[in-house]
């Protein structure tokens, strides 16, 4: 079978699932869901595969949430249904699965990312990997079962902390083991090898035992109701900030911050070149201030500075201009 967007490998028992959309640092979109969705199904009927791993492309990020650019004008009902089809395809789907799945977070693991991380029986993250829900800057709730997966692995009083400072909640490997919300953090270089020596120990029992064990394992955990999971399923959609075009647009800026800082200037250059295609009201200033910002700080980063200074001309003037709308 073959894939577009994941890279699958077997060693032994084990089979690797790469999601492998480096350029969108992973990000999960429908096609992306529904390839995972076949995936699973293929890994779960194949007798010769025992255990698996779930990773990210690359070394920046695991998965750095969701493909804001498909559902930035959804309806709320298009919202929820979107919810309602990626809890079962993917989320619910790697939980339930009677073989073992360990999440190998090898970079950012954000909002969804997080969320299918923790659906994994569990997780080993790289030292550089960094884990946060940050969907309430948006105005949003975890839309994949994070609320109840999150104080589930951490208690209530962190996984509110987490879900509701957001963008600022989001903390490194190590604090995340202190809060039991990874198994194991290991330097990058060693993170599938731990993965594989552990999945391999594990793959030592029959698959029928190693079945069982989940069984009941997901027995014994708290209670995950399934009315909470359609209320969030609805909570989601009917906040729906993300039809409004400056929800998109932030989430735009942000994503190319997170590639300007990691020196990913070609993919920071394409997702400004989105921003500036978006169509804005007369008279926001704002937009054409941060974007040229940006574009100045990418050129600088990339030591274009003749393009960058006027650049950060535009921006000072736009800001000069405006001085009394911030006031």
């Amino acid at each position: 079978m073959s894939y577009t967007n994941l890279l699958l490998t077997n060693d032994g028992p084990v089979r690797v699932i790469t999601i492998n959309r480096p350029d969108q640092l992973n990000a999960l979109n429908r096609a992306t869901i529904d390839e995972l969705d076949r995936a699973l199904n293929e890994a779960e009927g194949d007798p010769s595969v025992r255990v698996l791993v779930l990773t990210g492309s690359g070394a920046k990020a695991f998965v750095a949430g969701a493909d804001i650019k498909e559902f930035a004008h959804f309806s709320v009902e298009e919202g929820k249904a979107l919810s309602a089809d990626g809890h079962d395809k993917l989320f619910n789907h790697v939980e339930r699965l009677n073989k073992p799945v360990i999440a190998a977070v090898n970079g950012f693991a954000l909002g969804g990312g997080l969320e299918l991380a923790m659906s994994c029986h569990f997780r080993v993250a790289s030292e550089t990997a960094k884990l946060g829900l940050p969907e309430v800057g948006l105005g949003v709730i975890p839309g994949y079962g994070g609320t109840q997966r999150l104080a589930q692995l951490v208690g209530k009083g962190k996984a509110l902390e987490m879900i509701l400072l957001g963008s600022s909640g989001m903390i490194p490997a190590t604090e995340a083991l202190q809060w039991g919300l990874v198994n194991h953090v290991v330097p990058a270089d060693q993170l599938l090898s731990t993965c594989m020596d552990l999945l391999t120990r594990v793959g030592s029992l029959s698959p029928e035992d190693a079945g069982q064990f989940l069984v009941r394992c997901r027995s014994l955990q708290q209670p995950q109701p399934q009315q909470a999971i359609v209320a969030c399923e609805e909570a989601y959609a009917a906040l729906d900030p993300l039809r409004d075009a400056e929800i998109a647009e932030e989430m735009l800026f942000r994503r190319s911050d997170a590639q300007i800082a990691t020196g990913d200037f070609a993919a920071a250059a394409a997702t400004l070149n989105r921003v500036a295609a978006m169509p804005v009201e007369a008279g926001r200033w704002m937009h054409d201030f941060r974007l040229a910002r940006r574009r100045g700080i990418l050129a600088y980063r990339q030591e274009h500075y003749a393009d960058a200074l006027p650049l950060f001309r535009i921006a000072r003037e736009l800001a000069l201009a405006h001085a009394d709308d911030t006031a």
